[in-house]
């Protein structure tokens, strides 16, 4: 069947990754074929998994006995990759612990908010090697990318739990941007024969990976960028998020300006207060500045303010501001014209918040953050 061509088309993917694998999804057609199985067997198995929600071949009842026992023995019991080890729920987060097929771990987050609308937060890779100062998951460093069935697959498994899928956030473990695989994962989420969700209600977060930006903008003009900013200062953003000397916070910002002007869309700005570090008045006059100086595109930038939670494991030691500070921080934006929010908090205490998935899991590592006081 034709359709999962889409899948596989673009020919950048084989040039910046030598194994471009194929999905499980394409695998399956291939199956079907080579036992010259007649066309509708794809669809009948896809309409199982996406409609039905049945993610066990020897379920699926549409499909004849003989083919359910091949698909088993091909594919094993389930069409879905990953286990679930271990839940950590709390009111509104619930942290999933899934283990991967070489053993590797990763986490994924549900966040149901309070008008009802399930949002879930995925991991594109075991591990980071970018070592952003307050992340917990870069302190173990990178052990590999997740394919992307693996990454879909974490959605797969909200949905065959027969959840709602109301929004997907690549923040989990990983730098999304880092990971090829994370545009084939688009891909699948967004193919109308699997996933179909609208790229709209995918988010897709950067600490700032230019050539990957740019190329969301040209394939994937409608999925929602934030961009992980920290701090207005270049300086001091290159001690929280090392990647700034690569790219630098103005190249970001000129490659987001170019995002904009091409897709018309918001670019939101992840900002996590830190007690101290990035909170103070001085922050919030540089911060209005560097959005003022983007012109008419400035009303495009929304700025997400974001309560830290203390990391177990993360590279250095933080404080949260408290919240006259975070109010003040809001207040100075807003009067000055600049879109922001104070973000609602979850899971802070599963470690489920921004920058804590995987530090139970892991040593602690800490030094001083004294350096970065200003």
């Amino acid at each position: 069947m034709a359709f999962f061509r889409s899948t596989i088309a673009k020919p950048e993917l084989a040039k910046f990754h030598s194994a471009n694998k194929q999905t499980k999804y394409e695998r399956l057609q291939s199956f079907l074929a080579e036992r010259k199985q007649p066309g509708y067997r794809l669809t009948q198995i896809l309409h199982a998994i996406f409609k039905q929600r049945v993610g066990d071949f020897a379920r699926m009842e549409a499909l004849p006995k003989a083919l359910r026992n091949e698909l088993r023995a091909t594919f094993g019991e389930s069409i879905l990759m990953l286990r679930p080890l271990h839940e950590s729920p709390s009111q509104q987060a619930r942290k999933l612990l899934f283990e991967l097929p070489d053993g590797n771990r990763v986490e994924a987050v549900e966040m149901t908010y309070r008008a009802g609308w399930q949002s879930f937060c995925i991991s594109s890779q075991v591990g980071c090697h970018f070592g952003c100062a307050f992340c917990a998951t870069g302190a173990i460093g990178l052990k590999r990318s997740l394919t992307a069935d693996e990454i879909t697959d974490q959605v797969l498994y909200f949905h065959l739990q027969k959840r709602s899928i109301d929004s997907v956030s690549f923040m989990g473990m990983g730098e999304a941007l880092a990971n090829p695989h994370t545009l084939q994962a688009l891909h699948i989420l967004t193919d109308p024969h699997l996933f179909a969700l609208s790229p709209r209600r995918i988010t897709v977060s950067t600490i700032g990976v230019i050539p990957l930006i740019r190329r969301i903008t040209r394939e994937f003009p409608q999925v929602n960028l934030t961009f992980s900013l920290h701090s207005p200062f270049p300086e001091q953003r290159s001690l929280l998020v090392p990647l700034n000397q690569t790219y630098a916070l103005h190249d970001v910002l000129q490659t987001l300006d170019e995002h904009i002007a091409t897709t018309r869309r918001k670019v939101y700005l992840a900002y996590i207060m830190l007690q101290g570090v990035n909170d103070t008045p001085n922050h919030a006059r540089a911060l209005i500045r560097l959005l003022k100086e983007r012109g008419t595109r400035a009303n495009r930038y929304h700025v997400n303010l974001i309560r830290y939670n203390p990391a177990q494991g993360a590279p250095m030691e933080f404080m949260r501001s408290d919240q006259q500070t975070i109010d003040r921080f809001y207040h100075q934006l807003r009067s000055a014209g600049i879109h922001v929010t104070v973000r609602q908090s979850f899971g802070e205490e599963i470690d489920a918040a921004c920058g804590q998935l995987y530090g139970r899991y892991t040593p602690q590592h800490r030094t001083c953050a004294s350096r970065l006081l200003q």
